[in-house]
């Protein structure tokens, strides 16, 4: 586990550098995730081809660290990948970003420009609003959902989710959820942006209007089997070979 300065976050945000062949490929985890909790089984899996894979942890998230006077905001966050990249000097990479980390990843690459061969986003958060566990969370206010509501909802999760929601600071996961709610519109920057891009869908997240229309205005469009949303555990082997397909 390796770490650098954010100015953004003014915090110690750490990442794992795993080695590897290729230009790397830098992870954006979501929403009460943390990339070196769900993605080491991805770049393990043999159909990953081996490419060096950079594992983001998110300020708030992980084994990063947690300020308290930090916004957490898609657009902050999305600072914080780029400054990522420059701090590991990279001249070339891909990113890919899911669901709420699919949002920061749209943003990232707009601060990118060149430095930026591709882009992959799996279920992004594409439109204000937020998706059904950042409107859960964001009926509270941050106060409540702070003191009380983070630990029902970890106690009472079930899915692998839990470890890493365990693991993140309450005030992030909440305010990473208001800005998912406050939102932008991450679907038109996605198709404005001036590289190659690629959606990804578990089949059982099907069918979907932005799947379906991005398909139809010729962005090049996945759908790993036997998995949803949280596609990372469900079929890693299935999201490994698709990013190796994108990535090389």
């Amino acid at each position: 586990m390796q770490g650098f300065h954010s100015s953004t976050a003014r915090c110690c945000v750490r990442f794992q550098d795993l080695p590897g062949s290729g230009v790397p490929v830098v992870f954006v985890h979501g929403l009460g995730c943390a990339s070196s909790y769900e993605y080491p089984r991805v770049v393990a899996d043999p159909l990953f081809t081996g490419m060096r894979a950079i594992l983001l942890d998110l300020p708030g998230c992980g084994y990063s660290e947690k300020p308290q006077n930090y916004s957490y905001s898609i657009s902050d966050q999305a600072k914080v990948v780029a400054e990522l990249v420059a701090h590991l000097g990279l001249s070339q990479c891909y990113v890919y970003g899911h669901s709420m980390g699919g949002s920061i990843s749209i943003e990232a690459a707009e601060l990118l420009g060149e430095r930026l061969l591709g882009l992959v986003v799996s279920e992004p958060n594409f439109h204000p609003g937020g998706g059904f566990f950042s409107q859960q969370i964001c009926r509270y206010s941050e106060g409540e959902f702070v003191s009380t509501a983070w630990q029902q909802m970890v106690e009472q999760e079930t899915s692998p989710w839990a470890g890493s929601l365990a693991a993140d600071a309450p005030w992030a996961v909440w305010r990473g959820a208001s800005s998912l709610v406050s939102g932008s519109n991450w679907f038109a920057r996605f198709l404005a942006l001036p590289v190659a891009k690629q959606l990804v869908f578990g089949e059982h997240s099907l069918p979907d209007n932005d799947f379906t229309a991005l398909r139809n205005a010729g962005v090049s469009t996945v759908v790993l089997p036997e998995c949803g949303h949280c596609m990372s555990w469900e079929n890693p082997g299935a999201l490994a070979a698709a990013l190796a397909a994108f990535c090389h």
